[in-house]
């Protein structure tokens, strides 16, 4: 039976870019569809208030990047925080990338702001420094295409850090079984990335524009991070499932002696 993942889409391209690269759900539906776990996606505009009716019916949820800022009070994004934290209380798994791992850091205590460090743009580097599935082999770094200026800078007090770098030290973080995100785009491509930071050219100096252009001639790691995702949802729903069925067992009295 595939994973059932409930995106919830926090922004809507550019027009200029739209007819080619559709929208951030089905750039994680064209990503998620390379992994060797089969994945099964449904998108929800939250942007536009869209959510599901029926969450008792995914696996998980993941929460896109978007321009906007995680701690703004934009009735979408107030409504987004509180949506999540239901889902959170719920026991429900959550998946975030940029925006979405900065509103759920946001959600569950700790703090994202505008970092001082200011844009980060192109392939970045990081230091991996625990593994985001029990079990799992990791390399020691992790390269990923980036576009943001917030940060988070204080994670959660029950979160603890998967990946770092001097600019971004707080790039990666797990939060038990329930919640995986990361700063970076696994979703992105460098063709992507490369007309996205053209687009924003005249918002960056020459020096800098030159350099992010540069980075892009780099290899990236979003289809290793979206595999991370797959096996942390994977690893979730078979734990769930075992007690379930552990619950029924004692609750039948069938259960066989040790």
């Amino acid at each position: 039976m595939p994973l059932r993942i409930c995106i919830l889409q926090a922004d809507d391209l550019h027009p200029d870019l739209e007819s080619q690269y559709h929208s951030f759900g089905q750039m994680f539906e064209r990503l998620l569809a390379q992994q060797a776990l089969p994945v099964r996606c449904e998108v929800y505009n939250v942007v536009a208030q869209q959510y599901p009716d029926d969450s008792s019916q995914y696996d998980a949820f993941l929460v896109t990047g978007s321009k906007a800022d995680s701690f703004a009070m934009d009735a979408w994004i107030v409504r987004l925080r509180e949506y999540l934290q239901q889902r959170y209380q719920q026991g429900d798994v959550l998946l975030g990338v940029c925006f979405g791992h900065q509103i759920l850091a946001l959600v569950l205590g700790g703090l994202t702001e505008r970092a001082s460090q200011g844009w980060g743009v192109g392939v970045h580097c990081y230091q991996v420094l625990n593994a985001p599935v029990a079990g799992l082999d990791v390399p020691q770094q992790l390269q990923l295409l980036i576009s943001h200026r917030d940060q988070v800078t204080r994670l959660p007090e029950q979160a603890v850090r998967i990946a770092s770098s001097e600019f971004c030290p707080n790039a990666a973080y797990v939060v038990g079984e329930q919640v995986l995100c990361f700063q970076g785009h696994p979703e992105f491509t460098h063709d992507f990335s490369r007309a996205l930071l053209n687009l924003r050219r005249s918002i960056y100096s020459p020096e800098f524009y030159a350099q992010c252009l540069a980075s892009l001639e780099q290899q990236h790691d979003g289809r290793v991070v979206a595999g991370w995702m797959a096996e942390f949802v994977a690893q979730a729903r078979r734990n769930k499932l075992r007690q379930t069925r552990s619950g029924l067992c004692q609750q039948s009295g069938d259960c066989a002696s040790p």
